[in-house]
């Protein structure tokens, strides 16, 4: 099991309102969603005509140079031309980001494609396998439970090692229950298998749900699971066809198109009539793509005789927008102001690198109604910055990072100039650079003092994740091998434990009204409210308080390409207790189980979480949690084998 740590989860962003005249507002709504965006999409377009696509595709990565190479062919062809430079590197860069998202997910589809197409090959009836093995279907049963047997034991065995590395002083043994064998575990024994009987009799295991089926197949069955498998890899197939990122169409030119073509034709086939019917019900963006500021160089701040904050931006002229901030947050575009005026007053003797706004990002966010779109739709700036630049202790650790990091590449320029003879001027121009910053950034902005979280290693609080309580806690102490105290989510959250149930009733609402929308062929594009995420941030809030009381070092989370395998355990758990013996009875429990009580977004949960500790300044560990035990023992598990992970 490997545990991964999250030491740096320090950056936040926090948003402001931008206010300005209308000829203002007119005018950047113009560069954005009338040069800006179309550029953004005529890359995407170009970018799957290249002849070197389908290598890109395999390799998952498409090289910055041709979308930089591509972006300076389009920027001097209409309507394209006249944009600010940092527009377009904006779209460069976006273009990056998507097709690095796209192709990360991707490479996921192709990856479970082959995983199917392999389980397909495997997949056999009871009477190919006794063909295969040239055995009984007896002694395939044997094999099997021979074969589970020494899984469970080997699992046990490493359980206990791990174990007595953490015994007490009184010696008592701890152990932990492993029940359940992963079906990954059965796909490596047969990998590793050279007899085919022990093929045959993994194959067994794995298409009972990793158990010894006694009973005669049911060859309708077969054919169904066989089948199913089938139609799960064709819309794989078909989903990896159809997701080559097409940017926005702000004007509804693609709806329209799709519209005069029903009018006018009949479809072929099928997909095609579904297809006509996605792009007709599909909600597309009537705001162009924000624009991305990576250096914070490039904002000007300044705040006027009423203490009102204005920013001005590079290369859009003389151009000023008034901020209009949450109250919570405006101590920290003060800080913008001052740390500008600083650097500015010392002759620059002070490093940007130090600046607590690290990025920025214009955008408009779409509101119904009617009217010009830049007076309709509000401008908004999200900004970056680094939490741990609001403390002097904090800005020290950064820092001391830095000066690692600049000394690294300079090091490496170092190397390379010896290798080559001499560089290039762009690499030239980027060693000036780094020695310039670490000339200036041991020359921090005042701050003020506040000491840093000191945690012991050898506490730890790990969180639990199951369906029907999201979060279970166990506040653990390795040293001593004992578990401080647990909390289920009802504590956690207490007085608003309610707007758990009142969360889950709302998503079963939305979740029906989908369903027959989508029946009617209707628009089914219902949102959610915030509740989901505000009793996330309740949860947080409350798991890294717990932490801090107990000077917790980390907080350990499960990892979420688990969470599919943690939930189905679960409700498998659940529907074996309450029908034991009966497997068709205990999938119609699980499967109206699943139905009445959805399943909560743990992938938010971690977020804030990681928001909350980097806050505390307390690191976030990702581990492996057990499959089956009492959410309590659970809990337990992820910490006491993350401990072991981090010492092993």
């Amino acid at each position: 099991m490997s545990v991964k740590k999250d030491k740096n989860n320090s950056i936040k962003t926090i948003q402001c309102r931008l206010v300005a005249d209308d000829n203002t507002l007119r005018h950047l709504w113009e560069l954005m969603a009338e040069k800006n965006t179309p550029l953004a999409n005529e890359i995407l377009q170009n970018l799957p005509k290249h002849d070197d696509f389908k290598t890109w595709v395999e390799n998952s990565r498409v090289p910055n140079t041709v979308i930089e190479e591509l972006c300076d062919l389009l920027k001097k062809q209409e309507p394209f031309t006249g944009q600010p430079g940092r527009f377009y590197t904006s779209a460069t860069t976006l273009v990056k980001y998507i097709y690095k998202s796209w192709l990360a997910l991707n490479k996921r589809l192709q990856r479970k494609i082959k995983g199917k197409e392999k389980w397909l090959e495997m997949l056999k009836s009871d009477a190919e396998l006794e063909q295969e093995s040239s055995s009984s279907s007896e002694t395939i049963r044997t094999k099997a439970t021979e074969i589970l047997a020494s899984l469970a034991a080997q699992k046990t065995n490493n359980t206990n090692q791990k174990s007595k590395s953490l015994k007490k002083k009184s010696k008592q043994e701890q152990t932990v229950k492993f029940p359940n064998i992963k079906s990954s575990v059965l796909f490596d024994a047969y990998h590793q298998a050279e007899d085919s009987l022990t093929k045959c009799a993994v194959v067994h295991l794995l298409k009972n749900n990793c158990q010894v089926n006694h009973l005669e197949e049911d060859e309708e069955k077969y054919t169904q699971q066989r089948r199913k498998k089938e139609i799960e890899i064709e819309r794989l197939k078909e989903q990896l066809k159809s997701r080559v990122p097409k940017g926005r169409d702000l004007i509804g030119e693609k709806w329209l198109g799709t519209l005069e073509q029903a009018v006018n034709s009949f479809p072929e086939n099928e997909n095609e009539a579904k297809s006509w019917q996605a792009n007709l019900l599909r909600k597309t963006k009537s705001v162009p793509f924000p624009v991305a500021y990576e250096t914070n160089e490039d904002m000007k701040w300044s705040i006027n005789d009423e203490g009102r904050i204005f920013v001005s931006f590079n290369g859009l002229g003389k151009l000023k927008f008034e901020v209009y901030c949450d109250k919570r947050h405006l101590h920290l575009f003060r800080l913008f102001i001052e740390d500008q005026e600083i650097k500015h007053q010392g002759r620059n003797q002070h490093s940007s690198s130090l600046f607590l706004l690290r990025s920025a990002r214009i955008s408009w966010s779409e509101k119904p109604g009617k009217g010009k779109p830049w007076n309709l739709n509000r401008l908004h700036l999200f900004c970056s910055i680094d939490t741990r630049m609001l403390t002097a202790e904090g800005t020290q650790q950064v820092i001391e990072e830095k000066v690692a990091d600049v000394k690294n590449k300079l090091a490496k320029a170092k190397q390379k100039e010896i290798e080559l003879g001499e560089l290039n001027s762009k690499q030239q121009a980027n060693v000036k650079r780094k020695e310039s910053t670490l000339a200036r950034i041991n020359t921090p902005f005042p701050r003020p003092h506040k000491p840093l979280y000191q945690g012991k290693s050898h506490i730890l609080v790990s969180v639990r994740f199951g369906l029907e309580k999201p979060a279970t806690i166990a506040v653990f102490d390795a040293a001593n091998n004992k578990v401080l105290i647990y909390r289920t989510t009802k504590q956690l959250l207490g007085g608003n434990y309610n707007l758990l149930n009142s969360q889950r009733q709302q998503k079963q609402r939305l979740s029906h009204q989908r369903h027959k929308a989508q029946k009617r062929f209707a628009p089914n594009n219902y949102g959610e409210s915030e509740l989901g995420q505000y009793v996330d941030r309740l949860l947080s809030k409350e798991i890294v308080a717990i932490a801090k009381t107990y000077s917790a070092g980390s907080i350990v989370v499960p990892k979420l390409s688990d969470i599919r395998e943690i939930i189905q355990s679960e409700v498998q758990a659940k529907a074996e207790k309450k029908i034991p013996g009966f497997i068709e009875g205990q999938k119609k429990y699980a499967k109206d189980y699943l139905k009445s009580l959805h399943s909560w977004s743990y992938g938010r949960l971690i977020k804030n979480i990681k928001i909350q500790a980097a806050k505390a300044g307390i690191v976030v560990e990702t581990g492996q949690q057990p499959t089956r035990a009492s959410p309590q023992e659970q809990a337990k598990d992820l910490a006491l084998f993350s401990y072991q992970c981090r010492i092993a």
